[in-house]
């Protein structure tokens, strides 16, 4: 199946992405291709979509329409998708997973616990349903679970995504508390994908939480001399700088804030002189 339409934008740093809406990490079923079947560590066999038999393949079809409605925004319609899916192969593991994603989507995450689980009963290593499992258990604050989940993801040889696993880890761990592991994952993922805004930002954000300001000073530069800034990620800058002491970088990302953003609670936070905040 094709790489999810919320991911392909995240992966290009399109503009106005938002940190405060991380619902983005999560990914549709297949994102790259489908993913391998695992007997204990070792590659027992791949499945593509070759291998279908005529009832896979009628819902296959269908849940390629399922997944661009949910792309396009369309949860229910969807979700009403997803249900034909399950009524023609009820053991399509990706159709599960996928409605997993649509009751996250919803806030019902009881609904989406069991779609994660289906999918995982009858695909039990697939990457992107233990990298979708383990968002779901980050947003649930059962982090050490989670940690399993995306850690598992990650072990899997096939799995193309591992830059986006690897940051919604880093930024989990950091919730968690756990900050040296958080800039490990979130280095890891950067190193796969330095263009990934999120990335750049929460990398930026936590070194300057622990007062490495020069190595904060590089990520968020690059992310803020780049034409994916917003309010949040020039926020940051200025407040780097200001620890820099670099007042010609400081007053250079204000006017940025100032012309782009003049309604922000960033511009607001700044004119009270609320670094610290």
């Amino acid at each position: 199946m094709r790489t999810s339409l919320a991911w392909r934008r995240l992966g290009r740093a399109v503009p106005g992405w938002s940190l405060a809406v991380l619902s983005l990490l999560a990914c549709l079923t297949g994102c790259e291709s489908n993913p391998p079947a695992v007997d204990g560590s070792h590659v027992a066999a791949v499945s593509t979509p070759s291998d279908d038999n005529e009832v896979r393949k009628r819902a296959r079809i269908r849940l390629e329409l399922a997944s661009s409605y949910f792309d396009e925004g369309k949860t229910t319609v969807a979700l009403d998708e997803v249900k034909q899916v399950l009524n023609i192969d009820p053991t399509f593991a990706d159709a599960y997973n996928l409605r997993g994603l649509i009751f996250m989507r919803l806030e019902d995450l009881n609904q989406a616990e069991d779609g994660f689980k289906r999918a995982l009963a009858l695909s039990p290593r697939d990457p992107n349903v233990l990298h979708n499992y383990g968002w779901l258990m980050c947003q649930q604050r059962r982090y050490s679970e989670a940690d399993k989940m995306f850690t598992l993801a990650l072990s899997s040889p096939l799995y193309s995504d591992k830059a986006k696993t690897y940051m919604a880890q880093g930024v989990c761990q950091a919730r968690a508390g756990d900050k040296a592991e958080a800039e490990h994952s979130l280095l890891r993922s950067y190193e796969l994908n330095a263009g990934n805004p999120i990335t750049g930002y929460n990398l930026a954000m936590l070194l300057y939480q622990r007062g490495d300001y020069k190595r904060a000073q590089f990520y968020i530069r690059r992310l803020n001399n780049g034409e994916y800034a917003n309010a949040e990620s020039l926020w940051l800058g200025i407040r780097v700088e200001h620890r820099m002491n670099d007042q010609v970088a400081l007053g250079q990302l204000v006017e940025q804030l100032k012309k782009r953003f003049p309604q922000s609670r960033e511009l607001a936070s700044f004119e009270r002189g609320a670094f610290d905040e």
